[in-house]
């Protein structure tokens, strides 16, 4: 039996932090062809969650550069490779479950709970969006079990579309207001060779538990980790959630209802930032966390916001998924065939100030 052998082509992959939909005029809804279906999660999150902190580690051990600040979300990260694992076969699905941490029949109940548990107030929230953009004016078949399982556990939105500067604006869009207006773009134009992107889009916008007031906003000189000097605005308090471990001491700030938290960790004198992310592991790292001492804190914080753009491919390569970018070797046959991920592009955005 002989098999049509067709030019490898390739997937996008768009991993954006702080990313809901908007009208997309050219683009085919195909959201209802594969309508969520009522899924069996899991009961317990706690169960495999170290796993999910083991993999936010690794990504940042891998990433972690002397040159410049490294922002990851590394939840973002993993749904859309999430999703992507779904259409995985053969030592190329071996490899990304290797990396994930879990395979696609434990990760895709699990990642559908943790998106219900998530928990939602008017002044702190935390929302997930996906999306898989299909290509309509190119040679690509995709497997309907495919799209169905995104569906049903991701939500995934799904568009049929002819990838021209009108699905580019789009996607943009999309992105856009998935990050309330913060990353206005993350597309600059639509490679020829792709025929999908997978998109996940993450946004959180919350409030501190106490604000702080305009006394306790005042200048001050931040000292980098080269000596050099900066002068910023620092937010001034004392907070009662004391972090430790050996290398490393620091405090956590609650948002409003307590359900979510800014931690922020600095080495201690002669630790360097990448000798300290170094040291952790999932396990140690979700200890720390889990395990605030209640003393007072008395606590500088400058102010800051700030944005990061990566491409992942030989980040994930390096971490051990060489076969998803290699055309030669990818088998992505359960999204159709001669498929390969061409870029895992991750853009990023933090804002930090008064309010949260």
């Amino acid at each position: 039996m002989s098999k049509t052998m067709r030019t490898p082509v390739a997937i996008g992959l768009m991993i954006a932090l702080l990313i809901t939909m908007s009208g997309c005029t050219v683009s085919e809804d195909l959201t209802k062809t594969a309508t969520s279906k009522p899924v069996a999660g899991v009961s317990d999150l706690n169960a495999d969650s170290v796993k999910l902190t083991d993999l936010g580690v690794r990504l940042f051990q891998a990433m972690n550069t002397k040159e410049e600040n490294t922002l990851i979300s590394p939840i973002s990260i993993l749904y859309a490779l999430a999703m992507t694992m779904n259409g995985a076969k053969g030592e190329t699905l071996e490899q990304m479950q290797s990396v994930l941490g879990m395979p696609p029949e434990e990760m895709n109940p699990y990642l559908y709970s943790y998106m219900r548990s998530l928990p939602q107030s008017e002044k702190a929230k935390l929302t997930l969006a996906n999306s898989i953009w299909i290509a309509d004016n190119r040679n690509i078949h995709v497997n309907g079990e495919f799209l169905q399982c995104n569906a049903d556990y991701y939500g995934a939105d799904i568009y049929k579309t002819p990838f021209n500067n009108a699905t580019l604006s789009d996607i943009n869009g999309w992105v856009k207001e998935n990050t309330d207006g913060m990353i206005p773009e993350i597309l600059q134009e639509i490679s020829p060779d792709t025929v999908m992107y997978l998109i996940n889009a993450l946004a959180f916008d919350a409030q501190w538990n106490v604000v702080y007031e305009e006394h306790q906003v005042r200048p001050g000189t931040f000292t980098n980790e080269d000596g050099s000097e900066t002068e910023a605005e620092f937010m001034y308090s004392s907070e009662h959630a004391y972090i430790r471990d050996e290398k490393a001491s620091g405090f956590v700030k609650y948002y409003c209802g307590s359900d979510y938290a800014f931690v922020a960790l600095l080495p201690d004198e002669g630790v360097t930032v990448s000798e300290y992310v170094d040291s952790l592991t999932g396990e140690r790292l979700q200890a720390l966390l889990a395990d605030p001492e209640y003393a007072e804190v008395n606590a500088g914080l400058p102010k800051f916001e700030t944005e990061y753009t990566i491409e992942l491919s030989e980040t994930l390569r390096n971490m051990g998924m060489p076969n998803a970018f290699d055309s030669r070797c990818a088998d992505f046959s359960g999204i159709d065939n001669s498929l390969y991920i061409s870029m895992v592009l991750h853009k990023t955005y933090i804002s930090v100030a008064e309010q949260g």
